[in-house]
């Protein structure tokens, strides 16, 4: 029996009742069956995008198909043409799913999706939410994000929540006021689980804190909490876990994708960050695209197994990564995620640091007393970087003295830091906090 979140997908000709049978048949694959299925689909949605797609056949420079490690890797930058030169035969703007990305990389594109394939993502996402006890079609979410401002784009999310069973707090003020006033909606409405934002969800649970509440006790029809679009610290995330006292669920995705990675139960006391086999292929390749063994940080590279419309075969989608020593074609397991390629500090000595590098060196030691609520950190020259930070008190010269000397014995010393109080943070138009900005 269909419920209103189906209904309404497929009333919008999104075939979601197909797309949930046929992702149930992969799951159920044995594990050779699910190499099979993988190696089977990689070449005919090659082969398919060969035959069909001018702009896929330019970019290879032939129609023939030989080897998957020939197959050229597309960067963001490839997919900045127009919409309508890349989509294949058959496809156009108004038969296919269209969206936009966040442009959290620097780099936003418009994309498609075929409707089935999106029909898909959405059954992807009911899956792995339903490993966790979530009904797309009954859990009631508190949903974390950003909203757009104009009338139409309000208008449209408002009801998009209402047909997904979300309460949607937007994320672009999050005064203590206005967390008073979300705890207030925890007291009245029976929430399954909490998703958004890494950053805005951290700093709720903050707010908590400092009140000395768990929000389980508010709430206690709360099932599970998953995070998204930000890194997750393990000291976040044990913070999380005390003030909302639920599980907390990692996850890793992308909206011209699918869900990328999502945490499984906890198997004894491990936590797996499962990578979706089922509608993607994921790589881990070095710099000159060559694939790199599990265990070892490379560049993140995946290709969508179904997507007719667009193609998204061997994409770098700009983050770094490491899958475990234990993967395995069938069952491959997201060890680490270090972040984004742009997000690299160039240092004096030419040492190239990963910006979370920062971010890890003074989180530990600028939160030592709950003081600071967030910070971000822009380098501005060479030597020359700035942290800017909200704050109940300015951090004081013993404080900022102890950062500097972690990041001189971490990086390399006769780095130049600017500390910023602010009242609030600079967001992306989508609600997003980019923790490490180079501006060289």
């Amino acid at each position: 029996m269909f419920s209103i979140f189906d209904l309404s997908l497929q009333l919008n000709g999104f075939p979601i009742r197909k797309a949930k049978s046929d992702l149930d048949k992969i799951v159920a694959l044995s594990p050779s069956e699910k190499k099979q299925f993988i190696e089977k689909q990689k070449q005919s949605i090659v082969e398919f995008h060969l035959e069909n797609n001018a702009f896929y056949q330019k970019l290879v420079g032939s129609k023939e198909y030989k080897n998957w490690e020939d197959l050229p890797v597309l960067s963001k930058s490839n997919l900045q043409s127009p919409l309508e030169t890349r989509l294949s035969k058959g496809f156009t703007t108004k038969n296919c799913y269209l969206n936009k990305t966040s442009g959290s990389s620097g780099i936003p594109f418009i994309f498609a999706k075929d409707k089935y394939t999106h029909a898909l993502t959405w059954a992807s996402n009911m899956y792995r939410f339903g490993l966790h006890g979530i009904d797309f079609n009954r859990s009631l979410q508190a949903r974390f994000y950003g909203i757009p401002l104009d009338f139409v784009g309000y208008k449209k999310e408002r009801i998009k929540d209402f047909l997904g069973h979300r309460y949607r707090f937007p994320v672009f003020d999050l005064s203590d006021a206005v967390l008073e006033k979300m705890l207030k909606k925890f007291e009245t409405i029976p929430f399954e689980y909490l998703n958004g934002y890494t950053s805005s969800i951290v700093l709720f649970a903050k707010f908590l804190r400092k009140r000395n509440l768990i929000l389980a006790t508010i709430c206690p029809t709360l099932k599970v909490c998953m995070v998204t679009s930000e890194m997750l610290f393990e000291e976040d995330r044990k913070l999380l876990e005390t003030q909302f006292g639920i599980p907390i669920i990692n996850e890793y995705g992308a909206s011209e994708l699918d869900l990328i990675a999502f945490e499984s139960q906890n198997v004894g006391t491990e936590v797996e960050w499962l990578v979706n086999s089922e509608t993607l292929f994921v790589e881990i390749l070095d710099e000159n695209n060559n694939s790199v063994p599990n265990g070892t940080k490379g560049k993140i590279v995946i290709t969508s197994l179904f997507n007719k419309a667009n193609p998204f075969i061997r994409y770098e989608i700009g983050d770094i990564g490491i899958l475990d020593e234990k993967s395995t074609l069938e069952k491959p397991i997201l060890k680490q995620l270090i972040g984004r390629t742009n997000d690299v500090a160039i240092l004096p000595s030419g040492k190239k640091s990963p910006g979370l590098t920062f971010y890890y060196v003074t989180k530990s030691i600028i939160e030592d007393d709950g003081n600071v609520k967030e910070f971000v950190i822009k380098q501005t020259k060479i030597d020359r970087f700035e942290i800017e930070y909200v704050s109940e008190t300015e951090l004081n010269l013993a404080q900022i003295q102890k950062i500097e000397q972690a990041i001189a014995l971490y990086l390399e010393p006769h780095l130049h830091f600017t500390f910023i109080r602010k009242n609030t943070l600079e967001r992306t138009a989508r609600g997003k906090l980019k923790q490490f900005t180079s501006f060289l």
